[in-house]
């Protein structure tokens, strides 16, 4: 058996380690808003249930570990003492993780990944419709657990009313956990689907995705694509060319001899096949043809 120190091993790797033995984990998908009512939405995984009288959750927005800078959410939450903390199930697993790319403070990370912002009842921040489950809570306490780089704070919330979507419901109004279809996190790009197992995701463009707000209206609108086929398609940093999507489709004609005179529909569809493959760029050349 290998033994660490944790005074002696950097926090990069402790990181990792303490990542990748502790899973799975859920996942907080906090919105907030910073004191001039600007939206803001990431999701964080040091996240559980801690008491049901009074019900709390906690979450942890950490320092930075690479430049010990804090997170807009933490920010927000210092300032106005308020969080919704949405549930994160298969169907937006995608569009979440595109939340997550380190946008500008002031940029709406609800527009960015194409979820939907729904007003609360009772707190100020957005709840993201398109979430099974939605927390409102007012911030009891924020309990920061050091100053370097990799320290957490501890979000204390307490609901002060929550919301299912009957979807997930059984006839008794218990949570049927097979419908909820919750993903959690676990180490690297890994992530778990409560009813299938791992599967992975690439981690967010350093270079920052364009996002779904950005994508041509064709394919925003498309009665194909998904949230999720949508969240990864705008998870590029610049769209191919016309003339690239052009020498693409002409190489196709072999495979699929129908392609330029394919229907719309019909190229989302082949594009959806390709997304499945991870093939990012074909599928943008097929949509663009």
């Amino acid at each position: 058996m290998i033994s660490f120190d944790p005074k002696s091993t950097p926090t990069n790797i402790l990181h990792a380690y303490l990542l990748s033995a502790v899973a799975p984990r859920p996942i907080a998908f906090a919105s907030t808003v910073d004191v001039d009512g600007n939206p803001n939405l990431s999701p964080f995984s040091f996240f559980n249930v801690f008491s049901s009288n009074p019900p709390i959750l906690v979450f942890s927005p950490s320092r930075r570990v690479r430049d010990n800078t804090t997170k807009h959410t933490l920010e927000n939450a210092e300032a106005t003492k308020e969080v919704v903390i949405n549930v994160v199930n298969y169907d937006i697993v995608h569009q979440m993780s595109l939340s997550s790319t380190e946008y500008a403070k002031g940029v709406n990370e609800f527009d960015k990944s194409g979820l939907t912002m729904l007003k609360s009842d009772v707190v100020k921040p957005f709840r993201v419709a398109e979430s099974p489950v939605q927390f409102e809570c007012k911030v009891n306490e924020i309990i920061n657990l050091g100053t370097e780089g990799g320290a957490g704070n501890l979000i204390i919330c307490e609901v002060v009313k929550f919301h299912i979507t009957e979807e997930v419901l059984n006839d008794d109004n218990t949570i049927n956990q097979k419908k909820l279809d919750l993903v959690s996190r676990a180490g690297g790009s890994l992530y778990s689907r409560a009813n299938k197992g791992f599967f992975e995701i690439p981690k967010p463009l350093s270079k920052l995705g364009i996002g779904v707000d950005n994508l041509p209206e064709d394919i925003k609108n498309s009665m194909v694509l998904t949230g999720n086929d949508l969240g990864i398609l705008a998870n590029v940093d610049k769209i191919p060319t016309k003339d690239k999507a052009k020498e693409f489709i002409d190489s196709l004609g072999e495979r699929y001899p129908n392609i330029k005179n394919a229907s719309h529909r019909e190229k989302h569809k082949l594009a959806r096949k390709y997304l499945s493959f991870g093939d990012i760029e074909s599928a943008w050349k097929i949509l663009l043809s």
